[in-house]
């Protein structure tokens, strides 16, 4: 005799099924375990058990995690529904408000756009739970289940996660009237060697793309100063301590207050798209699709609103740059 379960052995423990679709959405046993509130050794017994139950693997193994099998994600598409049901039944019944939406992307963008849209949630009890840094470390802790949207600066590669278009931003070049008007008349981007550069990082990510979109050439300038901040490089910028590229939905005020001035304005200026990214079995959590819902139409009516002034120094709003 023995408790081990033969495959086809009666239907699947509900607890095992919350335990699968929980690993599914995390990609990790870790993290599944941390949401449910289990032991790792529990939640891999659990899958073991199911996949004995089964007569199939569910999940491969990795050093970083588990990558779902085809049979898995079928599995997962058919149980999110009716176990995202039953858990609102009995968070109804147990009188529990919903989790925080815990969301995470750039600082320039979320702290400049992004948290005063979401304002009116916030007043009708939504929590937010806000992380900051750049797309590819938040995309890893997206699949882990560490947050449940992700602003990201490039769609992300493969199939593990969702992206939607969220927001084009455009990149401006920039300095304080005190420098535009020494370089009124001459040859750019030869005269900017002799102004400081401001930016971002030492590799210069975001000028570098400017200047192979825009002059198709590279760019050999070094900077004089480097914070990663673009609010900081802003601030500096708009002081005159040199010249820099920046979003233009971060500069907009200054640009229209005449605080800050454009230095070229090319017919085609780089844009970058940023994207809203979740996982693809959705969450139990219904604040969850009020926030992404919310971030597409608030997103869609700042682009709509800077169509009509495109000629103006603003430009459009848009996420952070990409600094991957």
């Amino acid at each position: 005799m023995t408790d081990r379960p033969t495959p086809g052995s009666g239907p699947p423990d509900l607890n095992q099924l919350r335990t699968f679709l929980a690993v599914h959405r995390a990609g990790s046993l870790t993290a599944a375990a941390h949401h449910l509130g289990l032991s790792q050794s529990t939640v891999t017994a659990q899958i073991r058990a199911l996949e004995q139950r089964l007569d199939r693997e569910l999940f491969e193994r990795r050093a970083r995690g588990v990558t779902p099998l085809p049979y898995a994600d079928d599995l997962a598409a058919r149980l999110s529904a009716p176990l995202d049901q039953l858990a609102a039944v009995a968070d109804a019944r147990g009188g529990g408000a919903p989790e925080p939406v815990h969301l995470a992307g750039p600082a320039e963008f979320l702290g400049t756009v992004l948290l005063g849209a979401l304002a009116p949630l916030v007043a009708d009890g939504v929590q937010l739970r806000v992380a900051t840094g750049l797309t590819d470390p938040l995309l890893t802790e997206l699949r882990a289940g560490r947050h449940d949207l992700v602003i990201a600066t490039r769609r992300p590669r493969g199939r593990t996660l969702l992206a939607e278009p969220l927001a084009d931003e455009e990149f401006v070049l920039v300095s304080a009237p005190v420098w535009a008007d020494r370089l009124t008349g001459r040859d750019l981007p030869a005269a900017l060697t002799e102004v400081p550069l401001l930016s971002y990082a030492e590799d210069l990510p975001i000028a570098r793309r400017y200047w192979r979109h825009v002059f198709d050439r590279r760019l050999h300038t070094r900077a004089a100063v480097t914070v990663p901040d673009l609010r900081a490089v802003l601030a500096a910028v708009t002081a005159g301590a040199g010249w820099s590229v920046l979003p233009s939905y971060l500069c907009r005020a200054e640009l229209d207050s005449g605080a800050l001035r454009v230095l070229h304005r090319p017919i085609d200026p780089p844009i970058n798209t940023a994207y809203l990214v979740r996982r693809p079995t959705g969450s139990a959590n219904p604040h969850v699709a009020v926030v992404r819902d919310h971030l597409l139409a608030a997103t869609r009516r700042l682009d709509q609103d800077a169509d009509h002034t495109r000629g103006a120094p603003g430009g459009a709003p848009a996420a952070g740059p990409d600094r991957t």
